[in-house]
């Protein structure tokens, strides 16, 4: 059976959570019959088209972007050349183009989109979009969202429920590279004792400015992971506290290291943006306390509230302070919840069960139709 993905970015020009979302979706069906082959934009189709982790990663040319929503001429083509040799489309809400492809192609496969998340910060653009949007969501045969917290609080989502399903997003343990001890002893040097982690692209929705003051407050050590448009903005508020640490985008290896060594780690984002929190899961497969904010979304299904972590009010950097301040001085608490992280993980987050889940809707659809 063949799936075709399309989405407006994807490796190699672009991986973050949702690129990596569809990578592991991708990957695990892979196993299990399943051939996936992903189309998105590029400025560089011919050099960006490639063979990655057991799948074809296909490139339309990239026209021109506006308010984060990429066009291409290119990508009627492409897309109409691909799904007509696939069984299954599966597209990846949100992208107002993709939506135009759907109908201008006129493609007649069964379709599966994933709801990755709401329009939350093109407010003004939504209120053009809408009608496309509701027509879209209503041609498609079937919906999937990563947590039922999302689905309870989305209003897009209210009339869509007899064909949404829930799958959440799943990693697999074994695609983690293990840090050798040269790796771990480096970064232990560089932050010995406790200190609590980010990682992350750095976006707007992801509230480190909320987490650099709930470090300012509380004094304890905090490491930053990774890179984004919201750097040097967050690098600057930071820069009379030296109790905050921005290292940058990692190698994977460096990344797993510094998460086997923090006591926590901490997730601030305070938007619906924040979806469902990929970073969230990694914490708990290597059996980490969480700490999170409530947003209705993905977040505080993965991270329950005095189970796995803490879960404070949005935007609130006393209450993430004070969150801090209890995994930090209670080590047992703080054993529990990583004991906790672990057992959830493999109960619901595994790379494994959201494939099989994946392939099952895959056939269903075919079969239906």
């Amino acid at each position: 059976m063949r799936v075709l993905h399309f989405f407006k970015t994807y490796w190699p020009d672009t991986f973050g959570g949702m690129e990596r979302a569809i990578h592991a979706i991708a990957c695990g069906t892979s196993k299990l019959g399943i051939e996936p082959t992903v189309l998105s934009l590029s400025r560089k189709p011919q050099q960006n088209t490639v063979f990655f982790d057991g799948h074809w990663a296909y490139k339309a040319r990239l026209d021109l972007e506006i308010a984060s929503t990429g066009f291409s001429l290119d990508a009627f083509k492409r897309f109409g050349e691909l799904a007509a040799k696939a069984d299954v489309i599966h597209y990846h809400f949100p992208w107002p183009f993709m939506d135009l492809v759907h109908f201008g192609t006129r493609v007649r496969k069964p379709t599966v989109v994933t709801y990755q998340s709401d329009i939350v910060k093109q407010s003004v653009l939504l209120q053009l979009y809408r009608p496309l949007m509701h027509r879209f969501l209503n041609s498609v045969d079937r919906i999937v969202v990563a947590s039922p917290n999302y689905l309870e609080t989305s209003k897009v989502l209210r009339g869509q429920r007899a064909k949404t399903v829930v799958i959440p997003n799943g990693l697999e343990a074994s695609a983690y590279p293990e840090p050798s001890e040269g790796r771990l002893r480096a970064w232990r040097r560089r932050f010995p004792g406790q200190f609590f982690l980010f990682t992350g692209v750095l976006r707007y929705y992801k509230g480190l400015h909320i987490l650099i003051e709930a470090a300012r407050l509380s004094g304890y050590p905090v490491v930053v992971v990774g890179a984004g448009p919201m750097e040097r903005e967050w690098r600057a508020q930071a820069s009379q506290l030296s109790n905050v640490h921005f290292v940058g985008a990692l190698e994977e290896e460096d990344k797993i290291a510094l998460l086997k060594l923090c006591t926590a780690v901490v997730f601030p984002s305070h938007l619906r943006s924040e979806a469902f929190g990929l970073s969230l899961v990694e914490a708990a497969m290597f059996g980490k306390p969480m700490i999170s904010c409530e947003i209705g979304t993905g977040t505080s299904f993965i991270n329950l509230d005095k189970v796995t972590g803490l879960v404070v009010p949005p935007g609130d950097a006393p209450a993430l302070a004070e969150a801090m301040a209890r995994i930090w001085v209670d080590s047992d608490m703080a054993g529990r919840f990583g004991k906790n992280a672990v057992e959830r993980y493999e109960s619901l987050f595994t790379a494994e069960q959201m494939a099989l889940a994946y392939a099952k809707l895959y056939r269903d659809l075919v079969r239906i139709g």
